[in-house]
């Protein structure tokens, strides 16, 4: 099993960037696809971003394209959330979460592992 610690939200301005880590230990990272989900108050969590194994495909929501960008580095086992031209409607507390499965897929169900979590706010 691999365990996961997000880190990097806080409190921005609307046009602001952020980069968000995702810490693992346990088994190499480079066994599982990776993605980014997030869960607006009040809202159902959503997919964001995923990444395959050893990081060359990216799937990326509507809502997110061209703003955001999922990165990996397995040698630090690190998966980083790099959040470009902010606006308000991206306030939610982001999820990293990993996929032991070589599948392409942005449902959370198909993820095996997640972590606690890290809050993004986002101010106009």
């Amino acid at each position: 099993q691999v365990q996961l610690v997000e880190s990097g939200g806080g409190l921005v301005q609307a046009g602001g960037s952020l980069r968000l880590s995702c810490a693992a230990s346990g088994h190499s990272l480079r066994f599982y696809a990776m993605g980014w989900f997030r869960q607006p108050p009040g809202k159902e969590r959503e997919f964001v971003a995923r990444i395959t194994r050893t990081g060359g495909n990216t799937v990326y929501a509507d809502s997110v394209k061209g703003r955001f960008t999922i990165s990996r580095d397995n040698g630090e086992m690190t998966v980083y959330l790099q959040m470009n031209s902010l606006k308000v409607e991206d306030t939610a507390v982001y999820y990293c979460a990993a996929d032991a499965s070589p599948r392409l897929s942005s449902r959370s169900s198909d993820y095996d592992y997640w972590g606690q979590g890290t809050q993004v706010t986002v101010s106009s």
